[in-house]
């Protein structure tokens, strides 16, 4: 059964993008209004170019009380690289990539374009699910 469980079943499909020209402060607003904690960076073919993380955030912050320099663009203060995985993957694989990295979401991807978002969220629910599927 938990084979059978893959990425595609629960990754957010609603996504939040961002774009590397956008001011920073903008996007900031964005994240926190809507709750998120990150966001993939497309260019202009909807590449994944990067991450705009909570984390990444913060350096606004240290950038703005060392430097008196407030803001920017997502572009100077995203993650570039970003690992992805595919929408076909075993949830139990992206499990381990969990347990085993930093990261908080990975960008999904089917036929090279971004389809959705797995967050660490994303897979206790479908443990939860698996659980009880296996109690019933």
């Amino acid at each position: 059964m938990a084979e059978e469980m893959t990425v595609r079943n629960f990754m957010a499909s609603s996504l939040l993008t961002f774009r590397p020209d956008m001011d920073v402060m903008e996007a900031i607003h964005i994240l926190t209004q809507r709750e998120f904690s990150g966001a993939p960076v497309l260019d202009d073919l909807g590449n994944v170019i990067g991450v705009l993380s909570s984390k990444d955030c913060m350096k606004v912050a240290l950038n703005a009380s060392y430097h008196g320099n407030r803001g920017g663009s997502v572009s100077d203060f995203m993650s570039r690289e970003v690992t992805t995985v595919e929408a076909d993957m075993s949830i139990l694989e992206i499990a381990k990539m969990f347990a085993d990295r930093p990261q908080r979401r990975y960008p999904v991807m089917e036929d090279n374009r971004l389809v959705g978002i797995i967050t660490r969220s994303n897979v206790l629910r479908a443990i939860d699910q698996l659980n009880q599927n296996s109690n019933a």
